[in-house]
């Protein structure tokens, strides 16, 4: 499988703390990988590898199969959906201008900004009129479908999604994986799920990597892993999980 995002050799340190050790792992292009682990397995270290929030201290990173282009990272990081647990919008701005805020710094014309928010917005299932909103003024729920529609604003081939939906009591987790299913299919893009529960990477993931003490342990289609635990970690993980 052509891989979206794939890590060789990855090794990350953080002052004395070694937090990713030899990472060797490439996730399929067109599906969600869910990279599941305790707090401090590295997952978040992972991801922010991939959008070149931080660079590795030895190994290399593929996206779609072309290295990291440190000289316009800003760019490239602008080429990548990034969604986070609470929506991460900035409290002073309204939900469409969260939204919008990177086309406008891109240089959009405001038809064309105006356009893409109102297919977003149907695509999350939100009503027209939230645009005018501040996030407090909006649901946890609803913030986090605004995350998200800012995330794929402009078209991105890749989406990053760090523990967006763990903030979410249990109906509207549901209500959101859905959705979240039904955008990714409409906007074809490819997706990094971290998480620490794999009830939700079994739902959302066709790919599953399992992280521990900054080592995967296991990886490969999630219905296999799941079935068939490799190492005493991640059959624990699954006995306690989904047992």
């Amino acid at each position: 499988m052509t891989g979206c995002v794939s890590y060789s050799g990855i090794s990350k340190r953080f002052g004395n703390l070694q937090v990713l050790h030899d990472v060797e792992v490439s996730c399929p292009a067109g599906a969600t990988t869910a990279i599941v682990g305790a707090s401090g397995s590295g997952k978040t270290t992972l991801l922010q590898l991939a959008n070149g929030v931080l660079r590795p201290d030895a190994g290399r990173v593929l996206v779609f199969g072309e290295p990291i282009p440190l000289q316009e990272v800003d760019k490239y990081r602008r080429g990548i959906g990034y969604a986070v647990q609470s929506g991460g919008l900035f409290p002073h701005m309204t939900a469409q201008q969260n939204v919008t805020l990177v086309a406008r710094l891109e240089g959009w014309r405001e038809t064309d900004m105006r356009a893409r928010f109102n297919e977003l917005l149907a695509e999350v299932d939100l009503p027209a009129d939230v645009a005018g909103r501040l996030p407090r003024q909006l649901s946890g729920g609803q913030q986090q479908r605004i995350g998200l529609c800012r995330a794929l604003m402009l078209k991105p081939r890749l989406l990053l999604l760090d523990e967006p939906f763990s903030a979410l009591d249990p109906i509207t987790r549901v209500e959101l994986y859905e959705r979240f299913e039904y955008v990714k299919q409409a906007e074809g893009v490819s997706a990094l799920l971290v998480t620490h529960d794999l009830r939700e990477a079994r739902r959302l993931a066709e790919y599953l990597v399992i992280l521990h003490e900054g080592r995967v342990v296991q990886h490969g289609l999630t219905a296999q892993v799941l079935a068939a635990p490799a190492t005493d970690y991640v059959h624990a993980l699954v006995q306690s999980q989904l047992s």
